[in-house]
């Protein structure tokens, strides 16, 4: 059993509900809340069955907890007083016998125990009283409805903590809806209690018994001890009337002299606290499953938006948007004047001719047109990079989590997006070369013309990759630009044939798609990045279910041997 208690808790350890989703503060609540309860009580107590059984004094503010616990083991080991919160430092007393157990600090080892009173609520006070019989301890809890919310806290740890709850409310507060919620939560895990109803008017003993019985039945909790103290004075030492008490303290000393029925408290309380684990980290699990699904939904709203970033590249590449206004104009003038346009198709057998003429001539404005072309496409990415980086945001304004997660600098494209973008093109441009110097390197043409050769069938190239011959756009000025691409696309068959034309262009094209990929990927990851670093893990739901799994088969396992050796 301890083995799967604590692969349970190592699992509950590393599962973490960083996204601001619906439910996410009651995972962080709850995870803690049983990490406390495996450290502080489930794991010590299988370690050591034998340990004394420990009774945690549980109430409202102004219960008479203190003087309880004091009046019990029949000494001032608690502090009283008018002024609330009483208690701040739990008190925990035991027999001397057993003050070693307790010291160890194996029980509740997130307290520092301490040997004088204190005011902290992460110390536990160690007191010892010679007249509390041996196998028995009482911790004297901060008030549960405390106004000091580490002293309602402490109270909700210690008394997960607890072999034995002992509730004490009064007369004017049993009704209370705070104890009754912690008494539920009390029976869903199986815990043994019993109830103590204090200054209690004699007048209404009988109406107010009668109505807390029917309060417990109605909860399911008819079977808990009630003991009832009327409405009295203490003594010189602060002590109830040891007449009153003695009914209680005889209970306790019966249990604290019966091994076996002490054996029987702590396994009642211990078997109920580890089958109350199954749903718990269930809904730990569940928990865990949204904020992976979150993280999931996130990052696809993100690739998404940086998809569509690719395709308004890729249809500027096809639908020769690129072509317009500037590189239509260097290209006209590179390749001589318009009228080449309009008789191109009759004389494709001439170009080859024209072209070494412009080697051994005039040189054409081939860095002109290069340029233009390199700031049509930086404006293409830099605009689809802002388009992307904006509807990703409202993307992610839109879910809670992603709203908590964004910040403004996201919702622009990277500070240096601009130089990666004028870098990209300009490696596309290189590379462009280099596929036509190798393309060509058994052509005699591109032998005979050199650079020049290289640089303008290259350029041929670019234009020939910005629209698509199979739609070319209606419009003057488009349809300007689809002849520009048809006038490409003749320079490169005269040059290189049909097929490998074909072929230039199609890697060209590919290759500048891809380094737009990359380039959009790294625009991506900043927000990708927001969600990786928040710690989701897609398997921390499966882990979860599984520690309890195997928490459940141990449980059946130990209850299988304990039913053979009773028989």
């Amino acid at each position: 059993m301890r083995w799967a208690l604590t692969r349970l808790r190592a699992a509950i350890d590393v599962t973490a509900y960083p996204l601001a989703l619906p439910g996410a503060d009651e995972a962080r609540q709850l995870g803690s809340a049983l990490r406390a309860q495996l450290a502080d009580y489930l794991l010590p107590r299988l370690a050591r069955l034998d340990a004394p059984l420990l009774v945690v004094v549980g109430g409202s503010t102004g219960a008479g907890k203190s003087t309880l616990v004091n009046s019990l083991v029949q000494a001032r080991v608690s502090s009283v007083g008018v002024l609330r919160p009483t208690t701040r430092s739990p008190v925990l007393v035991c027999s001397p016998l057993d003050a070693a157990w307790f010291r160890q600090g194996e029980l509740l080892p997130g307290l520092t125990r301490t040997t004088a009173p204190g005011d902290q609520p992460d110390t536990l006070h160690l007191v010892t009283a010679p007249a509390l019989p041996a196998g028995l301890a009482f911790l004297d809890a901060p008030d549960i409805d405390s106004v000091v919310d580490a002293n309602r806290a402490l109270a909700a740890q210690l008394l997960a903590a607890a072999d034995l709850w002992l509730f004490v409310t009064t007369a004017a507060r049993y009704a209370d809806a705070v104890p009754w919620e912690l008494l539920h939560t009390a029976r869903l895990r199986g815990t043994a209690i019993a109830l103590v109803l204090d200054r209690v008017p004699p007048a209404a003993t009988d109406e107010v018994t009668a109505h807390l019985v029917e309060m417990l039945a109605e909860h399911q909790l008819g079977a808990a001890p009630l003991f009832v103290l009327p409405e009295t004075v203490v003594d010189g030492q602060g002590l109830l009337p040891g007449r009153l008490t003695e009914p209680l303290r005889s209970w306790f000393g019966r249990l604290a002299a019966d091994s076996e029925a002490r054996a029987a408290v702590i396994r009642q309380t211990l078997d109920g606290a580890v089958a109350a684990l199954g749903p718990a980290v269930d809904s730990l699990a569940t928990a865990a499953d949204q904020q992976a699904n979150a993280a999931q939904a996130l990052d696809e709203r993100v690739r998404s938006g940086y998809r569509g970033a690719r395709r308004s590249v890729e249809e500027a590449l096809r639908d020769g948007r690129l072509l317009r206004g500037e590189v239509l104009a260097r290209w006209q003038e590179f390749v001589g004047t318009g009228e080449l346009f309009r008789t191109l198709e009759a004389r494709v057998g001439q170009l080859r001719d024209r072209l070494v003429a412009a080697v051994t001539g005039r040189p054409a404005p081939n860095a002109q047109l290069r340029s233009a072309i390199e700031s049509q496409l930086v404006t293409l990415l830099r605009e689809s990079a802002a388009t992307a980086a904006e509807q990703t945001a409202a993307a992610w304004q839109t879910h809670p989590a992603g709203a908590a997660l964004l910040t403004s600098e996201l919702s622009r494209p990277g500070e240096d997006l601009p130089e990666r973008a004028e870098r990209l093109v300009r490696d596309w441009q290189r590379g462009v070369l280099e596929l036509v110097r190798a393309q060509g390197g058994d052509k005699r043409f591109v032998a005979r013309s050199a650079a020049y050769a290289v640089n303008a069938t290259g350029l041929a190239v670019m234009i020939a990759v910005f629209a698509s011959t199979a739609f070319i756009p209606t419009g003057l000025e488009v349809a300007a630009a689809g002849g520009t691409t048809v006038a490409a696309q003749k320079v490169l068959e005269a040059i290189f044939g049909d097929q490998a034309t074909r072929n230039l262009a199609t890697r060209a094209r590919a290759e500048l798609l891809g380094m737009v990929d990359r380039l959009f990927d790294e625009e991506a990851a900043r927000y990708l990045a927001r969600t990786a670093t928040a710690g989701v893990d897609a398997g921390h739901g499966d882990q979860l279910r599984e520690a309890a799994r195997l928490v459940d088969a141990a449980r059946a396992g130990a209850a299988e041997t304990a039913g053979a050796e009773a028989r």
